[in-house]
C-alpha cells in the first residue's frame, strides 16, 4: 500500500521532550526533562473517593454527556475563576481534553494555513507543534523580565498583521517569568486596538511562590461580555492529576461556539467520568488548602535547585528565579551548545530539555529548560553533580 498523508503530517515533529523521555527508558537517568507535576501530592484518597460518589448516582454516569461539559463542573469552575477576578458564565466556556486541546480547537477555527501568529520568544514546544500543523507563520516577539516588550509587538502587528497573540504571562513554560501588570495591560491595548485575539495560557497560575496577591490574568483586564480580545484557558493537569486530561476555555460566546462545533467533530465530548469526579472535588474535598500544599513543595524545590546552582558556581551561566510554576530557565555561555551537551549529560545519567525546542525561530542554542517539581532532594543532588561533570567534559573537549 503507498500511504498518501495529508501535508499536516510535515509539520509534526516528534517533541524533544518525548524523545529524551525515551532516552531514559530502562536507564538509571534522573530526568529534570519533562513537565512533570509530583505523584507524591496527587490526591488519591480525594480522587478514590470522588469516582465512588459518582458511581453511587447510577448506571446513567456512564452515558454520552455535553460537548461543552459536565454543567455543574462548568458552575464550579466559574465560581473558582472567580477567584481570580474573572468572570466567565457557562454559556461562553468550553470543558475540553487539557488545556492542549483548547489550543489546537481556538487554531481550527481561527487559522488558516499563512496566517501570521506571534509568539513569545521562547515559548511552549507544543503550542509551536499546534501552529505548525494549521501552516501558520510564527513570529517571535522579543521579551525581558516582565514579558512581551510593547515597542517590538507594536512593531511587529504593524509589519505582520498577525491574526492571533498567543501568550503565557504567569510562571511560563518554558521561562518562568511572570509579566508585569503594565505589560498584561499594553499587549492588551494594542491587540485590541489593532483587532488581533489573545490566546492566554495559564496552566501554571496557582502555583505561586511566596505568597501575595495573584497577577490578574489578561483576560480579567478586559472582562468584556462579548467581543472580547482575550481567549483564556487553563487546567487540573497541575492542581490535581494530568491522567483527569480536564482544562477549560473562556472567551466571547461566539468563539466558544465555533470551537464547540470543532470539538464534536473532534471527540464528542471530553470523559465526563472525569469531569464528574472533579465537580465531587469541588464539593468534598479542600482544593485550595491542596493547591497550597503544592505550592509549598515545589518553592522548597525550586530553592534547592536555585541553591546547587549556586554552589556549582558554573563561569558565565545565567539563570531566571522563577516566582512560580514548575521550571528554571537557563543560559550557558555563548559556546556551549545545549543540544551536545545533552549528549555528555545523558551518558552522566541526567536529563534536560535543550532551549532551541521553544523558539518559533532564530533559537538560542546555549539555553535549556530544567524541572524542578518531579525530583526528590537527594536524586536533585546527583542529578546536578552528573550534570556538572558532563559540562566539565564538554568545556575540556572545547579547550583542546
Amino acid at each position: 500500500m503507498k500511504y498518501r498523508f495529508s501535508d499536516t503530517t510535515k509539520a509534526f515533529e516528534s517533541s524533544a521532550v518525548r524523545e529524551i523521555l525515551k532516552l531514559t527508558q530502562g536507564r538509571s537517568i534522573i530526568s529534570l526533562a519533562g513537565g512533570l507535576p509530583n505523584e507524591q501530592y496527587f490526591p488519591v484518597e480525594a480522587v478514590n473517593e470522588a469516582f465512588d460518589r459518582v458511581f453511587k448516582q447510577g448506571k446513567g454516569v456512564l452515558q454520552y454527556g455535553l460537548t461543552e461539559g459536565y454543567t455543574p463542573l462548568r458552575e464550579n469552575i466559574s465560581k473558582h475563576l472567580e477567584r481570580k477576578g474573572i468572570r466567565a458564565g457557562v454559556d461562553n466556556m468550553l470543558l475540553t481534553t487539557g488545556s492542549q486541546q483548547a489550543i489546537d480547537l481556538l487554531t481550527r477555527v481561527y487559522i488558516d494555513p499563512g496566517d501570521v501568529i506571534l509568539v513569545e520568544r521562547p515559548t511552549y514546544l507544543a503550542a509551536i507543534q499546534v501552529f505548525q500543523s494549521r501552516q501558520a507563520k510564527l513570529i517571535s516577539v522579543d521579551c525581558d523580565a516582565d514579558g512581551m516588550i510593547p515597542e517590538d509587538l507594536e512593531r511587529k502587528i504593524k509589519l505582520h498583521r498577525p491574526k492571533l497573540v498567543y501568550v503565557i504571562p504567569t510562571f511560563s513554560n518554558p521561562t518562568g517569568k511572570s509579566w508585569s501588570l503594565e505589560r498584561r495591560q499594553s499587549t492588551l491595548n494594542l491587540c485590541k486596538s489593532n483587532d488581533v485575539l489573545i490566546l492566554e495560557d495559564d496552566p501554571y497560575g496557582e502555583l505561586r511562590f511566596g505568597g501575595g496577591e495573584p497577577m490578574p490574568s489578561i483576560f480579567s483586564l478586559e472582562q468584556e461580555a462579548n467581543g472580547g480580545a482575550v481567549v483564556y484557558t487553563s487546567t487540573f493537569s497541575k492542581i490535581v492529576a494530568p491522567a483527569l486530561r480536564t482544562g477549560w476555555v473562556v472567551g466571547d460566546e461566539q468563539v466558544i461556539r465555533h470551537m464547540t462545533r470543532a470539538k464534536q467533530a473532534a471527540d464528542l465530548h471530553s470523559s465526563t467520568m472525569d469531569q464528574q469526579a472533579l465537580h465531587q472535588l469541588f464539593e468534598h474535598f479542600d482544593l485550595y488548602g491542596h493547591i497550597d500544599q503544592i505550592r509549598t513543595a515545589y518553592e522548597t524545590r525550586m530553592r534547592q535547585m536555585i541553591d546547587l546552582m549556586k554552589a556549582k558556581n558554573w563561569d558565565g551561566v545565567q539563570w531566571i528565579e522563577p516566582k512560580g510554576g514548575m521550571f528554571v530557565w537557563v543560559e550557558m555561555p555563548e559556546h556551549i551548545n545545549t543540544q551536545e551537551l545533552l549528549k555528555l549529560a545523558v551518558e552522566e545519567g541526567v536529563a534536560f530539555v535543550p532551549g532551541i525546542s521553544f523558539f518559533a525561530n532564530e533559537p538560542q542554542t546555549n539555553t535549556m529548560r530544567l524541572n524542578f517539581t518531579h525530583t526528590d532532594s537527594e536524586d536533585m543532588v546527583r542529578a546536578f553533580d552528573r550534570l556538572d561533570r558532563a559540562l566539565q567534559r564538554m568545556q575540556q573537549t572545547a579547550a583542546r
